[in-house]
Protein backbone atom coordinates (compact mmCIF):
# COMPACT_ATOMS: atom_id res chain seq x y z
CA UNK A 1 0.00 0.00 0.00
CA UNK A 2 2.73 2.49 0.92
CA UNK A 3 4.62 1.68 -2.29
CA UNK A 4 1.59 2.62 -4.37
CA UNK A 5 1.33 5.96 -2.57
CA UNK A 6 5.04 6.70 -3.11
CA UNK A 7 4.84 5.81 -6.82
CA UNK A 8 1.70 7.95 -7.16
CA UNK A 9 3.41 10.93 -5.53
CA UNK A 10 6.48 10.54 -7.75
CA UNK A 11 4.29 10.30 -10.85
CA UNK A 12 2.26 13.36 -9.85
CA UNK A 13 5.37 15.42 -9.16
CA UNK A 14 6.92 14.38 -12.50
CA UNK A 15 3.70 15.28 -14.29
CA UNK A 16 3.64 18.67 -12.55
CA UNK A 17 7.27 19.29 -13.52
CA UNK A 18 6.68 18.49 -17.20
CA UNK A 19 3.51 20.59 -17.29
CA UNK A 20 5.40 23.52 -15.77
CA UNK A 21 8.16 23.20 -18.38
CA UNK A 22 5.60 23.19 -21.20
CA UNK A 23 3.77 26.17 -19.70
CA UNK A 24 6.99 28.18 -19.35
CA UNK A 25 7.97 27.44 -22.94
CA UNK A 26 4.72 28.96 -24.25
CA UNK A 27 4.53 32.00 -21.96
CA UNK A 28 6.57 34.93 -23.27
CA UNK A 29 9.04 36.63 -21.00
CA UNK A 30 8.54 40.27 -20.13
CA UNK A 31 12.24 40.91 -20.45
CA UNK A 32 15.47 39.75 -19.01
CA UNK A 33 16.91 41.03 -15.79
CA UNK A 34 20.48 41.20 -17.01
CA UNK A 35 22.16 43.97 -18.98
CA UNK A 36 22.29 42.08 -22.28
CA UNK A 37 20.37 44.77 -24.26
CA UNK A 38 18.22 42.12 -25.94
CA UNK A 39 15.25 44.50 -26.15
CA UNK A 40 17.14 47.51 -27.54
CA UNK A 41 16.46 48.73 -31.08
CA UNK A 42 19.78 49.50 -32.81
CA UNK A 43 18.26 50.48 -36.18
CA UNK A 44 18.76 54.25 -35.66
CA UNK A 45 22.44 53.96 -34.70
CA UNK A 46 24.89 54.67 -37.49
CA UNK A 47 28.04 52.55 -37.53
CA UNK A 48 31.29 54.44 -37.34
Amino acid sequence: MIQTIIIGLLFASALFYVARLIYKSFVAKKGCGSNCKCGVDFSNIKPE
